[in-house]
């Protein structure tokens, strides 16, 4: 089974939020934080997906989940790219 890490951000709103998580359904996953059925810190926004990494095992995904949350300078560098790519 395929299992991913994904940074999203926040679309539409005054706010600027982005949340870091691992799944083995990207697409499910997704609609859950745009249905406020999510993790608590994502309800009351819209989401979209800027940057998704793909692993073979949970134990992998879940170690570089830690790792990218905790390492706010790469997530400025996705963030950034993410906007040049649009």
């Amino acid at each position: 089974m395929l299992y991913y890490v994904y940074l999203i951000k926040t679309v539409n709103s005054s706010t600027k939020k982005t949340y870091v998580g691992y799944t083995n359904n990207l697409i499910k996953r997704l609609k859950l934080h745009n249905s406020n059925k999510g993790a608590k810190s994502t309800r009351g926004f819209k989401w979209s997906v800027i940057y998704k990494k793909k692993f073979l095992s949970k134990s992998a995904a879940m170690i570089f989940e830690y790792k990218l949350k905790k390492n706010r300078s790469l997530r400025k560098k996705i963030i950034l790219k993410s906007k040049i790519s649009q």
